[in-house]
């Protein structure tokens, strides 16, 4: 789970030795210090992918201003974890603000704590060999410890440098977008225009003025010259969008510039040479669009130079968590609202088949913030198509075979899931359960550890061990030391 060794700093020795159980417990591989002198000895390869967290600001100030300038010469992308100290943002040596992931207040609790790791992960695994900083926005889908993604991204880095074509296979909703866009960010080409076109909005008689420009006169309502798509994206990346709805008059096109480099506005003879890369993209099965006579096969063999199939999210249920956190987060940061799912409601969602995929929880989740602000929602909150699959493990069908839409005290939000195809890291899995539980528990207990026991069948020390464990608080704190 982590991209590398998570060093701390921390004077407290109480606070170091409850964060190192927290990082031995989600099997991370740290170095505790009080102080910032001889970090360097645990650091390689310049810091790429090493988690540092700074705890209480107030006293790890003096930390962060000792070692910016070092950090940024030989660590210039690490990501930084501020834990405690949001208040003192202001003081930060500001060539370190766009390292800081996130801030998190003390006690750090477990979720907040995987959560923190999961987007230096992230951070990690598309930082490839691009020194940038990246967009917020770039990543969005892409998040997801699922073999597939990670397959995804691992298949980004291998073409991103090269100038080879790009074919972007999957459901509608996926991000096959947001690939063709990583792809761009790290190419070579990067520093040039990303410009993308869906073929399916366009009407075929002006696809070839969009892509190709036109001049003045060339046709009724060319009142002047004008561009395509192909001059704006001249050294950069096109990015043709639902390829598969292309006309086959303009696939014919389309085909010779691939093969001759050149082109030529409509209404004109001056031949214009095209120094741009192409990523195309589409829902449909080409090579049925082919034996249809829709698709030409010529040129499916020059766009599939390099496929990548984003996987729809039925597929990768176990992101589906990470996923709205990151969506979450997302909305947080453009001051549009918040809201917090309870373990039932995310259980439920991992079970639902997403025929939107990624659009279409990001749908949801925004609903949810405008329908819940700040507010938490559980499993009966959802709309209820989110909760078929729920409900029909959990109520009974009577003699006349109709669902009773009523679910019974015991209802079993943890009916099995369905198993990915590529597995789950069943470790992870259970304590992400375990965690949602027993704080949903303590919440409903109104954090007497007692009666919270009760509800989870089990000894109160056992309890308390484990709130100890996923640093979470309790209203009897005092007396139950």
């Amino acid at each position: 789970m982590c991209p590398g060794t998570v060093v701390v700093f921390e004077r407290d020795d109480d606070r170091r030795n409850q964060l190192q159980q927290l990082l031995e417990f989600i099997e991370c591989p740290s170095v505790l210090r009080a102080h910032a002198s001889g970090w360097q000895n645990h650091v390689e390869g310049g810091a790429k992918g090493v988690l540092f967290f700074v705890i209480d600001a107030g006293d790890g100030l003096e930390t962060l201003r000792d070692t910016a300038e070092e950090l940024l010469a030989e660590a210039p992308d690490v990501p930084i974890l501020i834990i405690g100290g949001a208040e003192y943002r202001d003081q930060f040596p500001k060539a370190l603000l766009s390292n800081i992931l996130d801030f998190v207040d003390w006690p750090v609790k477990y979720r907040q704590l995987t959560g923190a790791i999961q987007r230096a992960n992230i951070h990690h695994d598309n930082l490839g060999k691009s020194h940038g900083r990246r967009s917020p926005e770039l990543f969005r889908s892409l998040v997801g410890n699922s073999k597939t993604i990670v397959q995804t991204r691992k298949l980004i880095e291998q073409v991103a440098d090269t100038d080879a074509n790009v074919l972007i296979l999957g459901e509608s909703g996926t991000g096959k977008e947001v690939v063709a866009r990583n792809i761009h960010y790290y190419s070579k080409r990067r520093d040039k225009p990303f410009v993308p076109i869906n073929c399916g909005a366009i009407p075929p008689d002006l696809l070839e003025s969009e892509l190709f420009g036109h001049e003045k006169g060339a046709f009724t309502g060319a009142i002047s010259a004008r561009q395509g798509r192909f001059e704006m994206a001249e050294n950069g990346t096109l990015f043709l969008d639902e390829i598969g709805d292309m006309s086959l008059h303009m696939q014919v096109k389309l085909l010779r510039v691939l093969q001759e480099r050149t082109f030529e506005r409509v209404g004109s003879n001056k031949t214009i040479t095209a120094n741009v890369r192409i990523i195309a993209a589409t829902h449909r099965k080409l090579e049925d669009q082919i034996k249809a006579g829709k698709f030409r096969e010529d040129l499916y063999y020059r766009l599939n130079v390099f496929p990548i199939e984003m996987p729809p999210l039925r597929e990768r249920a176990e992101d589906t968590p990470l996923l709205i956190n990151e969506l979450i987060t997302r909305l947080e940061h453009e001051k549009r609202g918040s809201v917090r799912l309870t373990a039932a409601a995310i259980q439920a969602l991992c079970n639902y088949d997403w025929p939107g995929n990624v659009r279409e929880l990001a749908n949801l989740i925004e609903r949810l913030v405008i329908m819940y602000p700040f507010g938490v929602v559980d499993l009966q909150d959802l709309p209820e198509k989110f909760r078929r699959g729920v409900q029909k493990n959990a109520n009974e069908s009577g003699d006349s075979g109709e669902t009773v839409n009523r679910a019974p005290p015991s209802v079993d939000f943890f009916a099995p899931p369905r198993l990915p195809r590529e597995g789950i890291d069943l470790k992870k899995h259970l304590g992400n359960l375990e965690y949602n539980l027993i704080k949903q528990a303590l919440d409903d207990a109104n954090g007497v550890v007692a009666h919270a026991a009760n509800r989870l069948k089990l000894r109160r020390t056992t309890l308390v061990e484990k709130l100890r464990k996923y640093g979470l608080q309790r209203s009897d704190e005092t007396t139950e030391t």
